[in-house]
């Protein structure tokens, strides 16, 4: 795990914030449009419906976990492949995440499904709130990181990966 105790109020930010911590994709439209271009660069937009737990991912998720393209990945699989150091945080910043309508980011270890070993990623998640107030979802982009890469906030378009 990259960040040393990952406790809430230091890895969440206000939904407000969302945009920022979003930036380098959104600065190019055309590349937040392509799921070909987001993969070649490491970036993959997913979803998580809370009813069921179904996960919606982009081709650029696969890649990182090192899973088919399109195959239908069931959550528990997904959170199976992250490194056990990196699976408690990000799973206590979710459940923060949903209580309190917050984003988060935080750097995890994901052991790769295809056997190619062990990287690190960038995991940015924001619920998803209907129009009673509650949280229906989370979504958000993963960003796989070299090695060395440093802790932030937020996806670094200095870092992007190109595949």
């Amino acid at each position: 795990m990259r960040p040393i105790e990952p406790l809430p109020l230091n890895h969440s930010w206000p939904l407000y914030d969302l945009r920022t911590h979003l930036a380098p994709i959104l600065l190019d439209s055309e590349i937040a449009r392509s799921d070909i271009a987001l993969a070649e660069r490491g970036l993959g937009l997913w979803h998580c419906n809370l009813t069921d737990d179904s996960l919606n991912w982009t081709a650029g998720v696969y890649d990182i976990f090192g899973l088919e393209r399109d195959l239908n990945v069931p959550r528990p699989l997904a959170v199976s492949l992250y490194a056990p150091d990196s699976r408690e945080p990000m799973e206590r910043l979710r459940a923060y995440a949903i209580k309190h309508k917050r984003g988060f980011t935080l750097d995890v270890d994901i052991n790769q499904a295809d056997g190619a070993g062990r990287c690190a990623m960038r995991l940015i998640a924001a619920p998803i709130i209907d129009a009673q107030g509650n949280v229906i979802g989370l979504h958000g982009v993963k960003q796989l990181l070299p090695d060395g890469a440093l802790p932030s906030r937020r996806l670094d378009p200095t870092i992007f990966v190109m595949l």
